[in-house]
């Protein structure tokens, strides 16, 4: 079967990083499927592709435009996937299109490349064995609370997608909830010429991002100590969450002491001093 899905990862913003079968893989494309026809037009012509047919794919035409990229390819075509920067489907549009070309037994083959989350993880200075990929949390409410909460304990570094005029509300948030003092790394302009990364502690990123910085950023934090040495400030996050979703001062000591491995009787102290 000569119809396909090709998942094509583009520059985070250097152009030179496209690579080769990037290319390759955009000129035998029979349609590009697209975050934004008018960028991705610019990233054709760069690489002297002409001619290419473009498909309007984002996030508010992901669910229709999938119906024409599973019907093209069950035809015979070969469908190329981009997003406006990195890989497609990961935090950007594309992951219910993947999804339905599976159902449907029609072959995904992907060609690898820029990705904003596994540059910034690698530039960190941080552990890389274990990590976790947690994307743009909620925005605000009990989601984001609740979020925020299974972040105090999280043991594996975290990579955290934020726009920059709402950085300085996130890293204050983590700080608050992950501890002052938990290392952290923003990086800025990833790949470009004012390429940046602003190592520090949440709360000193904090003030560094009082005055929103220029370009995308990505911020990778620290992950929590291991369970039997879990701070006040992440045993209370863990209250928190039980008490705001109505457990009793027993029962939120008892769900903390279980979760971080932390005496019942120190959750219990927490929990009530929470409550003066």
């Amino acid at each position: 079967m000569s119809g396909r899905l090709v998942l094509v990862a583009t520059p985070i913003g250097n152009l030179g990083d496209l690579s080769p079968r990037a290319v390759e893989a955009l000129t035998v494309a029979d349609l590009v499927a697209c975050e934004d026809t008018r960028r991705t037009g610019r990233l054709l012509r760069h690489a002297s592709v002409v001619g290419s047919e473009l498909l309007r794919l984002d996030k508010h035409t992901e669910e229709r435009s999938a119906d024409v990229v599973v019907g093209r390819i069950a035809a015979g075509a070969v469908v190329a996937l981009v997003s406006d920067a990195g890989m497609p489907a990961v935090s950007d549009p594309g992951e219910r299109v993947v999804s339905r070309v599976v159902e449907e037994g029609l072959p995904v083959e992907v060609v690898p490349g820029p990705s904003a989350p596994v540059a910034a993880l690698a530039a960190s200075g941080l552990p890389t064995q274990r990590w976790s990929m947690e994307g743009f949390l909620p925005r605000k409410g009990r989601g984001r609370s609740s979020r925020l909460a299974e972040l105090a304990v999280e043991e594996r570094t975290m990579v955290v997608l934020e726009s920059p005029h709402r950085l300085a509300a996130t890293l204050s948030d983590l700080a608050e909830m992950l501890g002052a003092d938990r290392r952290a790394v923003v990086a800025r302009e990833m790949t470009k010429l004012h390429e940046e990364f602003v190592r520090g502690n949440l709360a000193e990123l904090a003030v560094w991002a009082a005055e929103p910085p220029r370009g995308e950023v990505v911020l990778v934090v620290e992950g929590a100590p291991p369970p039997d040495g879990a701070a006040d400030d992440r045993v209370l996050a863990v209250l928190g969450e039980s008490l705001a979703a109505g457990a009793s001062t027993r029962d939120a000591a008892d769900e903390a002491a279980r979760r971080l491995g932390v005496s019942r009787r120190r959750a219990y102290r927490l929990a009530l001093e929470a409550h003066r």
